[in-house]
């Protein structure tokens, strides 16, 4: 069997850092994901939250620095839950080591330097940046198409959060890993009831059509992907109507834009800190069977499609809650492998 070409494990899939006895399933830590690209062997960490001091620390244990360890972090945006870990990456301290840190311009008088390092200063610990053994660099982003040579090429896309948030779309060796996270649908901004004295018909129709094309946008972004990792923190009716707005999605919204991309498999992640390892087994149960029986028909420009999931694809759809991973079509991808601490069914 060849090897893998990209292989994924989840070190965190929360917003808070939260371990405690009814979190141990699933995991307590904020957003840290290992992507580990092989011929020629390179590592990649999406996100910085608290999961990434785990991650450091599993890197140290196998023995990582033989030859010095080199390391891209992309960071989706600079929030705290995702960068937060950053100052206690046990690699920053050792000798040899480099990380280039890529992500968005969240403000034009901030750097992302300035941002992500700035935790690094005696205001917020006891270590500033240039006392690191690490060299470390960083690198602006902006929607657009990169290549990061050995094969690898990243588009970026910018989602709907309230801070500037990136989308990754990696492609390797035939194989793409699509990021949608933290994001919600793209919504009319204008008011829509004839009723209301500031009304205006022109601009609510406008305001639905750039609604419309955005989320169209999005979902062609994350079509066909081998694995889409979406942002799943509510549920419908969580998010209906007091959450709108947060830059967070409902799970069944994420698991319809799966759906609408044709992506191969769905990982629902960042979950709502509330959630209890009983509360997500609930969740598996709930929206599993929903996922099953449904057509959707959609479009973009010049194509219509339909997904399906039937009951004769069962046996291929596979639904892990803390990944929820949703194979949507084909066999199990012999090349793509994903890990996390532990997997249901």
């Amino acid at each position: 069997m060849s090897r893998s070409s990209m292989k994924i494990k989840f070190w965190a899939f929360g917003v808070h850092p939260l371990p405690r006895p009814h979190t141990v399933k699933y995991g307590g830590n904020t957003a840290c994901i290992e992507v580990k690209l092989e011929n020629p062997d390179r590592l990649i960490i999406l996100d910085a939250g608290s999961g990434i001091r785990e991650l450091g620390n599993h890197l140290v244990a196998g023995g990582a620095f033989k030859t010095g360890l080199k390391a891209d972090i992309f960071l989706t945006h600079t929030h705290w839950d995702h960068i937060n870990g950053f100052p206690f990456f046990t690699p920053l301290y050792i000798p040899g080591t480099q990380v280039t840190v890529h992500g968005p311009i969240a403000m034009e008088n901030h750097s992302l330097e300035k941002i992500v390092g700035g935790q690094l200063t005696y205001y917020y610990f006891p270590v500033q940046e240039t006392d690191l053994a690490a060299k470390i660099g960083y690198r602006e982003l902006k929607e657009g198409h990169y290549d990061f040579g050995d094969g690898l090429t990243v588009q970026v896309q910018y989602l709907n959060h309230p801070l500037l948030c990136l989308g990754y779309r990696f492609a390797f060796q035939g194989k793409i890993l699509c990021t949608g996270y933290d994001t919600e649908p793209f919504r009319n901004l204008f008011c829509t009831d004839p009723s209301d004295p500031g009304y205006d018909p022109v601009m609510a129709q406008e305001g639905e059509m750039a609604a419309l094309q955005e989320n169209q946008r999005i979902q062609h972004f994350f079509d066909g992907a081998d694995l889409l990792i979406h942002d799943a923190q509510y549920t419908l009716e969580e998010y209906r109507p007091a959450k709108i707005g947060w830059g967070h999605t409902a799970v069944e919204t994420a698991i319809e834009t799966g759906l609408k991309s044709h992506v191969k498999r769905l990982a629902l992640f960042h979950h709502e800190p509330v959630r209890t390892d009983q509360a997500l087994d609930e969740m598996e149960q709930t929206f599993f069977p929903q996922a099953l029986n449904r057509t959707w028909t959609f479009s973009l420009p010049g194509k219509e499609w339909k997904s399906t999931c039937e009951k004769t694809h069962q046996k291929k759809l596979k639904f892990f809650i803390h990944m929820t991973m949703v194979e949507m079509k084909g066999a199990f991808l012999k090349s793509l492998t994903v890990e996390g601490p532990t997997i249901l069914r």
